[in-house]
């Protein structure tokens, strides 16, 4: 088992920024690739972006991509989403989650283990 929480979350003006943790314990956490995942009211959970198990590969979703950096620290088992230039539709329910694969992945059927989520608001 991997337990996974999420902070760093609030609200923000559009155009400022943001940067969310996830704190991961349980498995080895440089074993499983990471993501970052959000879902906003009345849609679906979406991929927001994704990094490999040694953080040397990552890959985003392009409505983010410019916007955010996904980054790791294995030595402190903590997962980042550093999010810049925020804009009223970022606004979601963000959730870490782990996958236990090789390669990043954007499909959320691959992460086996999912925090709580952590809620950001960017107001217009």
């Amino acid at each position: 088992q991997v337990q996974l929480v999420e902070s760093g979350g609030g609200l923000v003006q559009a155009g400022g920024s943001l940067r969310l943790s996830c704190a991961a314990s349980g498995r080895t956490f440089s074993n499983y690739c990471m993501g970052w995942f959000r879902q906003a009211p009345g849609k679906e959970r979406e991929f927001v972006a994704a990094i490999s198990r040694s953080g040397s590969s990552t890959y985003y979703a392009n409505s983010v991509k410019g916007r955010f950096t996904i980054s790791r620290d294995n030595a402190k088992n903590t997962l980042y989403l550093q999010m810049n230039s925020l804009k009223p539709e970022d606004t979601a329910v963000y959730y870490c989650a782990a996958a236990n694969t090789y390669y990043t992945s954007s499909n959320f059927h691959e992460y086996n283990y999912w925090g709580q989520g952590t809620q950001v608001t960017v107001s217009s």
